[in-house]
């Protein structure tokens, strides 16, 4: 057994009623993140440059903010939690690596600290999935049936 699946196996089995209220906050920000970027996509593109980035500005541009607002609103209900959290990694990555460390790197730099804390939940949440209070876990109870 591969360690992927090890991991989703203990997740599963140790999953608590608190996680998924840090799930749901854990969305709302990452949502909240995607509509300021929607407000403000100069500045998105702004930062995109300062970091050299060579794929078209614009692209990330509208890949940041089609991801943080879906992958937002598919972690707040618990569906597909895993494969939005995995879409939400290079944006983070991007955002603790390139953009706040190449700014400046102090430890009273908010954003940095910020965007690390988001990193280290969207890596717990791919651990542990969605869990019982999910929309994934209402589509998989047998009672559920499905209309094509």
């Amino acid at each position: 057994m591969n360690l992927v699946k090890k991991a989703t196996l203990w997740g599963d089995a140790h999953y608590t009623r608190w996680i998924t209220g840090l799930r749901v906050l854990l969305g709302i920000i990452i949502l909240a993140k995607g509509i300021s970027f929607v407000n403000d996509r100069e500045a998105v593109a702004a930062l995109i440059e300062r970091t050299n980035f060579q794929l078209s500005i614009w692209m990330s541009v509208h890949y940041i903010i089609f991801a943080h607002i879906v992958g937002g609103l598919f972690i707040i209900l618990g569906f597909k939690t895993r494969l939005a959290a995995v879409f939400q990694l290079p944006i983070l990555l991007g955002a603790v690596f390139f953009v706040h460390i190449s700014t400046e790197f102090s430890f009273l730099n908010s954003e940095f600290w910020f965007s690390l804390f988001v990193l280290i939940l969207l890596l717990v949440f791919i651990v542990f999935g969605s869990g019982q209070y999910s929309l994934d876990n209402m589509m998989n109870k047998p009672g559920y049936e499905r209309e094509i």
